[in-house]
């Protein structure tokens, strides 16, 4: 994959030429630089990254039934995350039981 030193957008090739797919500024191709680039291929998966859970060490808990099925709890961890893009924030909780996780609706 090759960016535009113009414009920063991704270019495509034609021949042996890359052509920026925005401002159609044009550039040689190189072989050995091309050879050099990772492929997909090339890469290596290491799995879904991992996700800090901030009501794993928390003490704080409040009143809320569990809504999971087979559950008779009343205690939740609760913690409010503010929503993407959004000028409020969301409150989840995790079930002191089973775990269970779901948010304020």
């Amino acid at each position: 994959m090759q960016f535009c030193d113009e414009c920063g957008s991704m270019m495509r090739t034609e021949g042996d030429t890359w052509v920026c797919r925005s401002c159609e500024n044009e550039e040689p191709r190189d072989s050995q630089a091309e050879a050099a680039m990772t492929t997909q291929d090339g890469q290596q998966d290491d799995g879904a990254p991992a996700v800090a859970d901030s009501t794993q060490n928390s003490t704080e808990t409040m009143q809320e039934p569990c809504p999971a099925n087979n559950c008779d709890s009343d205690r939740a961890y609760y913690e409010m995350m503010p929503k993407p893009g959004g000028s409020y924030e969301v409150r989840l909780f995790t079930c002191v039981e089973c775990g269970h996780k779901w948010r304020e609706s």
